[in-house]
């Protein structure tokens, strides 16, 4: 156990040195291409920064990751249908952040990454034990394993919407699934050199996009849940519906923040990819909280999830099942008492909207101001 745990530790420190050293190059290169997210006021002030910010996070992510493959893992058909489909997200994503694409374009590229994952690596999810009853999937297990790897790379893109949010999210993801595999006794699977690698690259992007952000993931943070939906399936590829629940526990923020998203503008009768103000860290921010104690609060939450998920799945269940039962009865109190799905309270929304029009901009080096104009 000591021997697999230093192994890990290994994978993570190597991904983590070589993210932090990388992205400096990868925010010079972005400025270079154009990659800099610039805040729009037409899009009703969502934006809650207020200077421009290079791309590429995503993409420093991915190299980092690429490294600690080369270095720890082995060729496989599996692993070569990961590194196609997350070489297809990863040119889908740069490919927008330095010249913005229709949505239907970015699906296109998401598909085929996932189809990659099924056809090609054959990693799929074929059948779920529920109550006794067995589900089949059938050939359906295709088109529902590509629907639920683009759903995760899409979730964790959308909520990606402050300073550190998405990557410390991903970062608690792949350190919980890191101490189930540990425990199992797992050590140098493929899955767990996945998530190591992951881990360690996912930090060393943090240091650079923690507030003040210095970088941005861009559309490439959907690599993120790309890879965050192959290790679910891979890691937990079971009949047992519980299997299939873990990775869903963990990731239970993005989730229900894109499940109220979805249900607020149906609603509203809007399109659900519909860009809007309403998103959790929104209604934090409108409660007063600065940007990095709203990505503390978040933080704070998805770690109780984790640590039921860890209590139910190696120590005690019904413990496990308790957290698991308070964290969404708190949840449902949020919902009922904020306008995260509905706009009743529209005193809350007109607060929402100006404390993210006050947030204070950073001041920029004149010299850099200079630049960018030019």
């Amino acid at each position: 156990m000591t021997r697999d745990i230093i192994d890990a530790i290994k994978i993570v420190i190597t991904t983590f040195v070589f993210s932090s050293v990388l992205m400096p190059v990868m925010i010079r290169i972005a400025k270079h291409v154009g990659a800099i997210d610039r805040p729009r006021s037409e899009e009703g002030n969502r934006h809650i920064h207020k200077k421009e910010v290079p791309f590429f996070g995503g993409l420093g992510i991915f190299l980092s990751f690429l490294m600690g493959y080369m270095l720890f893992g082995s060729p496989s058909i599996k692993m070569n249908s990961i590194l196609i489909g997350s070489f297809i997200m990863i040119l889908t994503g740069i490919t927008d952040d330095v010249s913005p694409i229709k949505s239907w374009q970015k699906l296109i590229g998401h598909l085929i990454a996932a189809a990659v994952i099924t056809f090609y690596g054959d990693i799929t999810l074929n059948n779920i034990t529920a109550f006794g009853i067995n589900l089949d999937f059938g050939i359906f297990a295709y088109p529902l394993t590509i629907l639920f790897i683009v759903a995760c790379a899409n979730i964790i893109n959308l909520i990606d919407g402050l300073d550190g949010l998405s990557g410390g999210i991903c970062s608690i993801f792949f350190i919980t699934i890191g101490i189930i595999g540990l425990y199992q006794g797992r050590s140098g699977s493929l899955v767990m050199i996945l998530t190591f690698a992951m881990l360690g690259s996912t930090l060393g992007f943090l240091l650079f996009n923690f507030h003040p952000a210095k970088i941005f993931a861009g559309d490439c943070s959907t690599f993120l849940g790309f890879i965050i939906a192959i290790i679910s399936l891979l890691e937990f590829k079971g009949p047992a519906l519980i299997s299939f629940f873990v990775p869903l526990a963990i990731l239970a923020i993005p989730i229900l923040d894109t499940l109220f998203a979805i249900i607020r503008r149906m609603l509203k009768k809007q399109p659900i990819f519909k860009a809007d103000k309403q998103h959790l860290h929104h209604q934090l921010l409108g409660m007063n909280f600065s940007q990095v104690n709203t990505v503390l609060i978040i933080y704070l939450i998805d770690i109780l999830f984790s640590v039921a998920t860890l209590l139910f799945m190696i120590k005690d269940q019904k413990l496990g099942i308790i957290i698991y039962i308070i964290l969404f009865v708190l949840i449902l109190w949020f919902v009922f008492h904020t306008s995260i799905i509905s706009d009743k309270n529209p005193e809350r929304m007109k607060l929402i909207g100006n404390k993210i029009k006050k947030v204070k901009p950073i001041k920029k080096d004149k010299e850099k101001e200079e630049k960018t104009t030019n």
